[in-house]
This record gives structure tokens, sequence and C-alpha cells, in this order.
């Protein structure tokens, strides 16, 4: 027995060298394919690593890019804010100084609401007056307007221009005049009234705000262009008083003209001189003390129908209006307000 034993193991070792090939050979296939699995990983591993450097690359320039944008955008509403504020600011400056440098800061405000209330008890009898007026009544024959700068009657002359005419207030004749209006306006300078009746100044008058009424009265002799003060406000101002200088001497035969070539400026000029002369929006209409144009034709029309009916037109000119129409030099009575170059206007915000 041991014999076969011995002999069928000897026919069965071939058989099992066979199988140790092979499984040899299966081995070193794997290991083959192992290593270029592995070589394939590699490049792939590469290749996704360079993939996501591009991408991080063109992703941070994109990101860096609109930082860059957005900065830029934001240094030009910063610069733009700036100017804002500085803007703000001159003209917070300006106001403040004109308060403090007065004392009609508080005074002018408690005038202001005082006057308002006022203004709210009569107001049943301005609305009759109002409807009273709008009848079209015949005007009672007048006298022709005078003019500030013309003589009194004698052979007809050449009209000379107003830069070179002399001050007609200057002569014996007008002297009476001047002296009327040199006393009007001391007045206003050192006994301010805030609670006088309409038409009558009831603001603070500042020496540097008789010194441009005097000009217009003795200088243009009532019709030129005076210096701005760099303000709508203190402009109006300035109109103001010499409107109410004219309203004491010819009374209700004043009518004010006030051109400006926008309907907030005309605003404007409405609210100023209603604070300024107590008056209400009843004195504002085509048929009323004041009117307000945007059109110097329109202007001149009326100023004309004014003329014929015996009234005295006035016409105020904003310091906006660059550009004046002749026709409206023709009236007596006439005052323009010229930009100071050397002075920031506040015109323009």
């Amino acid at each position: 027995m041991d014999l076969d034993a011995i002999y069928e193991q000897t026919q069965e070792s071939p058989a099992e060298s066979q199988v140790q090939q092979d499984l040899s050979q299966d081995v070193a296939q794997l290991e083959a394919r192992k290593a270029q699995l592995e070589q394939d990983i590699a490049q792939l591993e590469a290749k996704r690593a360079q993939l996501l450097a591009e991408e991080t690359a063109g992703a941070q320039a994109a990101l860096e890019r609109m930082i860059q944008e957005g900065l830029q955008e934001l240094e030009q509403r910063k610069q733009g804010l700036q100017i804002s504020v500085e803007k703000l600011e001159r003209r917070r400056d300006r106001i403040r100084e004109e308060m403090q440098g007065t004392f009609s800061g508080v005074s002018q405000d408690i005038a202001i609401r005082v006057k308002g209330f006022k203004d709210y008890l009569v107001g049943s009898l301005q609305d009759l007056v109002a409807t009273a007026e709008q009848l079209d009544l015949p005007d009672s024959t007048e006298p022709p307007p005078p003019s500030w700068d013309s003589s009194p009657k004698r052979q007809p002359q050449p009209e000379a221009s107003p830069q070179f005419a002399s001050p007609k207030f200057a002569k014996d004749t007008f002297q009476e005049q001047r002296r009327q209006v040199s006393k009007i306006i001391d007045q206003y300078r050192t006994m301010p009234d805030y609670y006088g009746p309409p038409w009558q100044l009831r603001r603070t008058f500042e020496p540097v705000h008789a010194e441009r009424v005097q000009d217009w009265f003795f200088q243009k002799g009532g019709r030129g262009a005076i210096r701005s003060l760099g303000s709508r406000l203190q402009n109006i101002l300035v109109a103001s008083a010499a409107i109410s200088i004219l309203w004491r001497l010819y009374d209700e035969r004043v009518r004010v003209l006030v051109l400006a070539n926008s309907p907030e400026r005309l605003g404007e000029w409405r609210r100023g001189l209603q604070d300024c002369l107590g008056i209400s929006r009843s004195d504002f209409g085509p048929s009323r003390g004041i009117g307000l144009f945007e059109s110097p034709e329109a202007l001149v029309q009326k100023a004309e129908r004014l003329v014929d009916n015996g009234k005295l037109p006035i016409i105020v000119m904003d310091e906006t209006e660059d550009m004046i129409n002749l026709s409206l030099l023709q009236f007596p009575l006439w005052i323009a307000f010229a930009p100071n170059p050397n002075q920031m206007s506040s015109y323009v915000y």
C-alpha cells in the first residue's frame, strides 16, 4: 500500500506543477495590471490637480477683477458723497452765519408763525377781498407812471443809456423822494417791525442789504442790475425792501412782475416775498399785486397792459436769468441780480 501511494503521488506531481505555473502567470499579470492601474491613477491625479489649479487661478483672477471693479465703484460713490457733503456743509455754515450774524433767527421764526396764525384768522376776509378783486372793473384815469431816471417835463431829448446816465435822485426835483427813500431805508435798518402791515418789510435789514437798495435807487435810478448776495433768499430780501419802499410811495399802483426760468425758483420767490412782505397767496395772480412769469415775452405783454392802465410795474429778474430780453428794459422800473464771480453761489443745488 505504501508503494501504491507513492506511485499515485508521483503521478500527481506534474499536474500540480502546471497549476503552480498558471498561478504564477496570473499573479504576474495581476501585478502588471496593478502597476498599470497605479500609473493611470497617478496620471489622473496629476491631471485633476492641474485642472483644479487652472480653475482656481481663473476664479481667483475673476474674483480679483470683481473686487477691483467694486472698489472703483465704491471710490466713485465716495467721491460723489464727499462732494455732496461739502456742498451741504457750506450751505449749513452759510445759513448758520446768516442766523447767528443777526438777532433775527428766533425773532423771524416767531414772527412767521404769528403771521401764519393771523392769516388763518382773517382767511374769510381775504377770500371776500379776493372775490371782489376778480371783478374786471375799469381803472380810473391816473397820470402816467413816474420814471426814476427821467427828468421833469422838458424838451424831448435822446434817452441816455442807464449805465451812463447821472443819478436822477441827485437833482433838486427828486430831493423829496430821495429823502423819503433814505428815511424808509434807515427805518428798516434800525427799527425792524416783524408785525407790521402787509407790504411792509418784516425781516431784519442789514447794512449789506441797505447798500444794495440805495445803489439801485440812487445810482441806478430804479432801473439796473445790482450785485447778487449769492443766495436767492438774500436777493429776495433786497427785492422785497425795494418793493416795500415803492409801495409806501405809490401804494396800489405798484405791480410786481417776477421773472425766473423754472417753477421751482418761482415757488421760492413766492414763499420768500410772502415771508418778507407779510402778504398771502391771494396777493399773487394775473390781476393781483404780484405776477410770476417763466417767459419774458408774457411778462412784457403784462407790463405793457399795466402801463396802459396807469399802473407802475417793477420787473424783478432772478439771478439765473443769464440773457436779458431787451424788451424788458423799456419799462421805468426793473431790477436784476448779477452773479458775483468771486463768490460761490448757492443757486446750484
